[in-house]
């Protein structure tokens, strides 16, 4: 630790200043509130751009503080940036990484579709931090410049979109994936318990030949196992950045080497393999690698679908549904009829489900406007794409502990259901066929008689054999239930 950092350690974030301070910019000075240290052209913004109540997140404020840092770093060994400068402005940005500078970022997600301004927001920070950390005067750009000096080798065309990349790739690793892991472990827990009980399967919401309540859950768990290995394939795609290739690709006013000496410096900070996009036109024309992105967290929303919905259907009842799961009782479910417990937690998992949906699709929109040099649809998509890691991490969370761990089977209802199924007459077609199976089905439905009685009463099978065919237990597949 050098002398300066313990130096810029006894000066607190803050600034104990009331009323208004100048800041100016190339278009001249604005007024700005003299407690935060935000500039000129973040005042712009918040004047011009007064649009909804959706912030840019935190999140993607965070991760510039790794670019940031970065680029000064490598800009100071290029020799383009003093080392006090550099010193304080790598601190500042430590401050913003750890959050401390959470409340000077108040700009909203409908602004310029390059995400110029909030990148102009955090090089203000940045800078005005640094000033006070250097002793100097908060708005006077001196001894530190947003521009200048903060921004110096960079664009907004291709610190946004590397941003952008960090910010997903961060909330990914520390929400998502492992409420994802936790939630496909008890619903594996939940299938290896339940293996040997048997049930009747069911396609097209009709009876169909029997399966167990563990192969049933292995469907969900391994849906779930699918969607992580394309959020991970995904991930990867996330890895490549655009920075170092300034406003077009073509690297103008970055040092040579900048490109590959930035991404590892971000390596080094964020100990992600990250790495320099290859081809830096396409990295900032286009939006692709975090659409692929999104388009898995659509696919991870089409099977938590699913799961939600098998769920609910076979705990609907108690009496007059399929009845099989009996779910958590953990609120009244109506403010009218007594007794009503609702599948609460499917509900709110779908309608997350069908939220991220709705971000993907716009998501793919914003991506197709990518037009000539720059896709200036970003900040939606940064928006969409960490609101969504949001809100299915969250659901995954709530769905877990609120609904699969604590749901139980009734093995009454579930033997009662096995026991009236017609569709165990399946298990007597390679005796006798399919026509003369299908007559014996359709008899017992229409005299509300038992398969079995109609199976001996047409004279195509005896008792004796067809107790020794029809055993659900041996109908779902060898190595189950003891099979």
């Amino acid at each position: 630790m050098t002398d300066k950092t313990r130096t810029f350690r006894d000066i607190p974030v803050g600034i104990e200043s009331e009323g208004e301070r100048v800041e100016f910019d190339s278009m001249g000075e604005v007024r700005v509130p003299a407690d935060r240290y935000w500039g000129a052209q973040t005042a712009r913004s918040l004047k011009h751009f007064a649009i909804g109540e959706e912030r840019m997140p935190i999140e993607l404020c965070r991760a510039y503080g790794y670019i940031k840092k970065a680029a000064a770093l490598v800009n100071t060994r290029a020799g383009l940036l003093e080392e006090d400068k550099s010193a304080a402005i790598a601190f500042a940005c430590d401050e913003l990484v750890a959050g401390e500078l959470d409340d000077h970022f108040p700009l909203l997600v409908w602004q310029t579709g390059s995400g110029t301004q909030t990148n102009m927001n955090v090089n203000e920070v940045i800078a005005n931090r640094a000033i006070q950390l250097l002793g100097g005067e908060l708005g006077s750009q001196k001894p530190v410049a947003p521009n200048d000096d903060v921004n110096k080798s960079q664009s907004s065309n291709d610190s946004v979109p590397t941003a952008m990349h960090l910010a997903a790739i961060g909330a990914l690793d520390a929400r998502l994936l492992p409420e994802l892991e936790s939630l496909a472990g008890a619903i594996e827990h939940k299938a290896s318990g339940w293996m040997d009980v048997v049930k009747i399967g069911r396609t097209h919401l009709q009876d169909a030949v029997p399966l167990s309540v563990g192969q049933e859950w292995s469907a969900w768990a391994e849906a779930l196992r699918k969607a992580i290995g394309d959020l991970h394939h995904a991930r990867d795609g996330l890895l490549d950045i655009a920075l170092g290739g300034t406003a077009v690709g073509t690297g103008l006013n970055a040092p040579a080497g900048f490109a590959e000496d930035v991404a590892a410096e971000i390596a080094r900070q964020t100990r992600l393999p990250v790495r320099t996009a290859p081809n830096k036109f396409y990295a900032q024309a286009t939006l692709d690698p975090i659409l692929r992105f999104s388009a898995s967290l659509r696919g991870l929303a089409v099977a938590l679908i699913k799961i939600a919905e098998d769920l609910r259907w076979l705990a609907s009842g108690p009496r007059c549904g399929i009845g099989e799961l009996k779910l958590p009782e953990n609120e009244p479910g109506s403010s009218i009829m007594p007794g009503k417990v609702n599948p609460t937690q499917s509900e709110a998992l779908l309608m997350v489900a069908m939220q991220v949906i709705g971000h993907d699709t716009a998501n793919a929109m914003a991506g197709s406007w990518g037009n000539l040099q720059l896709n200036a649809m970003r900040p939606v998509v940064a928006a969409n794409v960490l609101t969504s890691i949001r809100l299915l991490a969250d659901a995954c969370a709530s769905f877990r502990t609120n609904a699969v761990e604590g749901t139980e089977l009734d093995r009454n209802r579930i033997a009662h259901l096995l026991e009236e199924s017609l569709m165990l007459v399946t298990a007597l077609v390679p005796e006798i066929g399919y026509i003369e199976a299908a007559h014996i089905a359709e008899a017992a439905a229409a005299k509300g008689t038992t398969l079995r009685e109609e199976a001996v009463a047409s004279g195509k099978i005896s008792a004796d054999e067809y107790d020794r065919i029809v055993q659900p237990r041996t109908m779902i597949g060898e190595g189950f239930a003891g099979a």
